[in-house]
Order: structure tokens, then sequence, then C-alpha cells
């Protein structure tokens, strides 16, 4: 079974990770024989299979759920689950009842968005045994505070914050950082910045994984700019889902056109 350990030990060994999200059984277990190296159960869930504008009327009950389902077709891959709006900014004590109730549904680790702001609830769920991935950049739960699905990091203080924000929550605890659409060179910067793996979604092939909606790897909807159809040239769903993790393991995938300068 791929562990915590496993996958830093891949991306110390400068090993890509291959990522995607996922939400049922079935997916969880094609994705498995494809080799990915991690499921990510994310609040996307709440664009992508409840049909919402955005990820903040997903509960904590929906992420337990799909956690479930996704841990039962996918036994032995490593899990990380979304803490869902609202589940955790409250207070640290918040956070652990909330992440508690996602690892005795099958997560490995919880995802949280924010960055100096969160880095004592960081600290404070991975002194209680619980692996956390920080996530940085654009950060869906606050896509009303951010003005909409924009890029981050484009100024230089906002380059450095972003910097600085990865820093600590490393040395908080995080095991891991999602960082999404922000410019590839200041990705890179954080990256070599700090020892625990980066997984980046729309932010340059230089981070040591990647991570995509399954639906927007499939092509599904209207995909973003940074993701790519790869169904479009397969024959099976499980051959689109080899070639991406293919893709992503030979640092072919982002190319400049999935990346923001």
């Amino acid at each position: 079974m791929t562990n915590l350990i496993t996958l830093q030990q891949r991306a110390q060994q400068g090993e890509k990770l291959a990522v995607l999200t996922c939400y049922d059984a079935s997916f969880a277990s094609l994705m498995a024989n494809a080799g990915v190296d991690a499921i990510l159960v994310g609040d996307s869930l709440g664009m992508v299979i409840q049909g919402q504008r955005s990820t903040l009327p997903v509960t904590l009950t929906d992420m337990v759920y799909h956690t479930r389902a996704v841990a039962a077709g996918a036994p032995d891959t490593f899990i990380i689950t979304d803490l869902p709006f609202g589940s955790y900014q409250a207070s640290p004590e918040q956070a652990l009842i909330s992440a508690s109730a996602l690892m005795s549904a099958g997560a490995h680790c919880v995802k949280l968005e924010g960055g100096a702001v969160m880095a004592s609830t960081v600290a404070f769920l991975t002194q209680r045994g619980i692996p956390v991935c920080g996530h940085l950049g654009l950060l869906p739960q606050s896509v009303n505070t951010l003005g909409g699905y924009k890029v981050q990091g484009k100024t230089d203080a906002a380059a450095q914050q972003l910097i600085a924000d990865a820093e600590l929550l490393a040395a908080s605890g995080a095991a891991m950082i999602v960082l999404e659409a922000i410019p590839a060179t200041l990705a890179a910067q954080i990256t070599s910045s700090i020892a625990i793996p980066t997984i980046g979604i729309g932010a340059g092939v230089d981070c040591n994984g990647q991570v995509l909606v399954l639906y927007d790897m499939l092509g599904l909807g209207k995909p973003p700019r940074f993701s790519h159809n790869f169904l479009q040239s397969a024959n099976s769903l499980h051959e689109a889902v080899t070639a991406y993790v293919d893709a992503v393991k030979t640092a072919n995938f982002p190319t400049e056109q999935h990346s923001f300068k």
C-alpha cells in the first residue's frame, strides 16, 4: 500500500506524483489499476457531481460519504480528502473533529486552504497524528474574496507572500502542498524552497506532482485552461487515466500551454 512516506520518498528521488480527484468506488478502482499515486476526494464534487456553482455548499457529511466510497474502491491507494468550507476555519479543535471524521471514513490525509492563518491548525492536527496537505494560490473556498477564479501571485508582493506561506506551512508540519493557478516560475521557486512535495494544478511542470479534476481530464463540461482532455486520444477510460499518469511521470504534462506566466 502506498503511504505518505512512500510518496515523499518518490518526490525526493525525482519521481513525479500523479494525482487525480475521485468521488466514487468505480473510478477509484480504475485509478488504482492505472497507477495513480494518490487520489484526492475534492470538494470539487460540489460542482462536478452536485451541480453547484462553487465548492462552498459542500458539507462534511458529503465528504465523509464520498471518502468512504473511494476508500472502498481503492483500499491500497493513498487518499487525501478536502476539509470542506466551514468545517475547520473556526478553530484547531473544530478542524480536529472534522478531520477525525474524514480519517475514520478512509482518508489518509486531509487538505485545507490558506497560508499563515492556518499554520497553527496544521501544527495542531499533525501533532495529533493527522497528516495535512496545504493549499495555496487560487483558493476555491475563498472565491468570493478573490473576486472569482483568477491566477494568484502575479505581483512581487503576492509572490513573496505565497513563498512565505509555503515555508510556514512546511515548518508547521504540512506533508505536502497543492499550488493552484500561480505562475510556473513562482511554483518552481516554492518547490525548491521547501522540503515537502508540491502538487501543481495550473502551476507548471516543475512541481513535484500534478493533480487534475477527473471530469476536466476527461474533457467534460468546460475544463479550465490548465487542464487537458486525455480521453480525446484514448480508446477507454482506463487508457485515458494511464495516459495522464504517464504524461505526468515523464514531465510531458503540463506544457507551457497549460501554465501561467
